[in-house]
């Protein structure tokens, strides 16, 4: 896993909209979390935590990406039907996920295949990364973000 103080892997990859998104877009502190599968479950409810705590992460004029293996179609499904106030990206090849460890083999239901690990990094302005989540429980997981920003 990635390790605080490391280079963040960079990246561009195309939202829900279609448009590309890079982490050299920002010169501010970035949440980048990584989720499974758009709609579903567990990813909702991590997802609306975020849209949820949306205007504090704006207060403290920190972006959030939400990083899955979905299409783009898919994402712009997710993200109107929840009202989310933030860009999700589409990484279907998984290679972004792979660069920040929250990409691999998984087994769900006795069958084994790739996907993308619940995960999040804080990336500081200067790049760097500043702290690391792995394996979050999607209930609560953006107010314990926002416990680490302040």
């Amino acid at each position: 896993m990635l390790e605080p103080g490391q280079p963040a892997p960079p990246f561009e990859l195309p939202n829900q909209d279609g448009e590309t998104v890079s982490l050299a877009d920002f010169d501010s502190t970035v949440v980048v979390y990584f989720y499974p599968r758009a709609d579903t479950p567990g990813c909702t409810t991590e997802a609306c935590g975020f849209r949820d705590s949306w205007d504090e992460f704006e207060a403290r004029g920190v972006p959030v990406l939400g990083i899955s293996d979905d299409p783009v179609s898919d994402l712009v499904k997710f993200r109107d039907k929840y009202d989310l106030p933030f860009d999700l990206l589409s990484d279907e090849s998984g290679e972004v996920a792979s660069a920040y460890d929250s990409y691999g083999e998984k087994n769900m239901f006795g069958k084994t295949f790739d996907g993308v690990f619940r995960n999040t990094v804080v990336v500081a302005p200067d790049g760097t990364v500043e702290a690391v989540f792995e394996d979050v429980s999607p209930d609560g997981h953006a107010d314990e973000l926002l416990e680490t920003l302040e």
